[in-house]
């Protein structure tokens, strides 16, 4: 760099080369050349000299001035400036000013030529970050392409025209191979500003990218007439995406595949050639789920709402379709629809079905001390425990063939012994395990419930109150593809969320923690019920 002074222009052709090779503001470039000058000028001056340049941005004149404080004494030349002395340049100027005294141009040497030049790169790799960044930070969910520029460890460099994203290996199709110049299409599925500068990551195996490609295939998406509700994926092997129409003429399914499987087609060659099944998407989890496990064929599904389990009977021809290879299908399934299934053949149900009837028999037999005969009469009838009977009219089981009104009040008399006698080892079991008394004053706690606390060092009422709804019935984590579930205490007493949820605040009401105040709806709350029971 010569002298400040030299070609005016030269400066601003500069900075409006930088600004076009880097996609970024000029205005940027200038500025970064002011700070680079000041800095340079500083080094002549000394660095507690405050020097600022201006670069005028239409004529590209530069001036330097060097900023003075105004004091009554001065004690650093550098950067103050006697009243006397500043009312010559400023009649007007007064103790506190700033006064800008102008610098002459001055000659750069060889070493603040170099540092000028590390300030212009610094901030202009900066300015392009901060473009890059904000660029692609709103463009998460889309679908880019691009070209690789180089393979580390597995992972594919794309240069992306205005930037560079990295595909990680475990973000690629299994088997897919990329070489330097190879066109990418991948979803970008997040965006980091990291001190190496903006990472922009790149996904090929993402659910969504499918649905993006399906939306890039199938106008019937792309316009919001076909919705992709769910997307489940194996990928580089199998996956299976949801639709619903908003149009009753429009037929989700068929838009999908388009004509003799071209739209599909397209989507499955992007993908390596990963098989994909497209399901009509229903409201009706029970409907959803039978069209999920397609292509193999349902008898019966018996839904678990509290739990979203949904337990699926499939003919026995059936069942190795229904699971799928190493599970596939029905893994798929269970992703796509958000619920656990449990699929079972139709000769394991009806055995499973003859073991309950039989236990719910012995139990009566035991209970009751009446023979099976009378057992298996009561579990015909539908009675699943000995609670039941004491809870129904003794005329329902003198009803039952075979029965009579005297008999209906032995079994109901047998039945409330032998509950006050198993109500009884409970309270003394309770005690044993140092549970104290207020905790079976809780709302909703029944004896059983109290052994389980005993055993899981829950004694007080206190204890009790500091507990989660998940430490009672458990909960679930979605990893992978995989459902994990964590049992709770109460596992084995059928116990909704709501209920778990219930006994706790009854349990912090009795310690003191809230008021039953607390507890009650607040008004805007019983209004909407009430609006929402009026349409009903």
């Amino acid at each position: 760099m010569a002298a400040v002074s030299a070609n005016k222009l030269e400066l601003l052709q500069i900075a409006d080369a930088v600004a076009r090779e880097k996609s970024i503001d000029r205005s940027i470039v200038i500025a970064a050349m002011e700070d680079a000058i000041a800095k340079a000028a500083r080094s002549r001056y000394g660095s507690e000299t405050e020097v600022r340049a201006e670069i005028d941005q239409k004529k590209g004149e530069l001036r330097l001035a060097r900023h003075m404080l105004v004091v009554e004494n001065v004690e650093n030349p550098s950067n103050q400036m006697s009243l006397e002395d500043a009312r010559r340049l400023n009649p007007a100027a007064q103790i506190g000013d700033t006064i800008a005294d102008a610098l002459p141009p001055l000659e750069y040497g060889r070493i603040a030529a170099q540092s000028a030049k590390q300030v212009i790169v610094q901030k202009v790799r900066e300015a392009e970050r901060d473009r890059q960044y904000s660029e692609y930070k709103d463009r998460i969910g889309d679908i880019v392409n691009g070209i690789v520029k180089r393979v580390e460890y597995g992972n594919v460099v794309v240069d992306l025209g205005r930037g560079e994203a990295i595909v990680r290996r475990d973000e690629m199709l299994p088997r897919e191979v990329f070489r330097n110049g190879d066109r990418v299409r991948a979803y970008i599925y997040d965006v980091r500003r990291e001190p190496r500068g903006p990472q922009i990551f790149l996904s090929r195996t993402h659910p969504q990218f499918m649905a993006k490609l399906f939306a890039q295939e199938v106008p019937e998406i792309y316009d919001g007439i076909v919705e992709v509700k769910s997307v489940a994926r194996d990928p580089g092997s199998r996956a299976k995406i949801a639709v619903i129409s908003r149009d009753s003429s429009v037929d989700p399914v068929g838009a999908c595949v388009g004509m003799r499987g071209s739209r599909v087609q397209a989507v499955v060659n992007e993908l390596q050639g990963e098989k994909i099944d497209i399901i009509p998407w229903s409201q009706d989890i029970a409907t959803f789920v039978v069209n999920a496990l397609a292509p193999a064929e349902v008898a019966k599904v018996v839904l678990d709402e509290d739990k979203e389990r949904i337990e699926v009977v499939v003919p026995d021809a059936q069942l190795s379709l229904a699971i799928g290879r190493r599970g596939q299908n029905v893994r798929l399934a269970s992703q796509l629809t958000g619920w656990d299934i449990d699929i079972l053949t139709e000769q394991e149900e009806s055995e499973r079905r003859q073991a309950e009837f039989q236990n719910r028999t012995k139990t009566f037999m035991e209970a009751l001390d009446v023979d099976e005969v009378v057992g298996q009469l009561l579990a015909s009838e539908g009675f699943n425990s000995v609670e039941e009977l004491l809870l129904v009219d003794p005329k329902e089981i003198a009803g039952i063939e075979g029965f009579d009104e005297e008999t209906a009040q032995e079994l109901q008399a047998r039945a409330r012994e032998y509950l006050d006698r198993i109500e009884g080892e409970y309270d003394a079991k309770r005690k044993e395990l140092g549970v104290e008394d207020d905790v079976k004053t809780v709302p909703g706690v029944t004896s059983p419930m109290l052994v389980k606390f005993g055993e899981n060092d829950i004694k007080t009422v206190e204890d009790l109150a500091g507990a989660a709804t998940d430490d009672l019935i458990g909960w679930t984590e979605r990893k992978d593809g995989e459902t994990t579930r964590f049992p709770g205490i109460l596992d084995g007493f059928e116990l909704s969320r709501e209920e778990a949820e219930a006994i706790i605040m009854q349990a912090r009401v009795k310690a003191g923690w809230i008021s039953e105040a607390d507890l009650a709806p607040k008004p805007a709350e019983t209004a909407a019920e009430e609006s929402a029971e009026t349409e009903n």
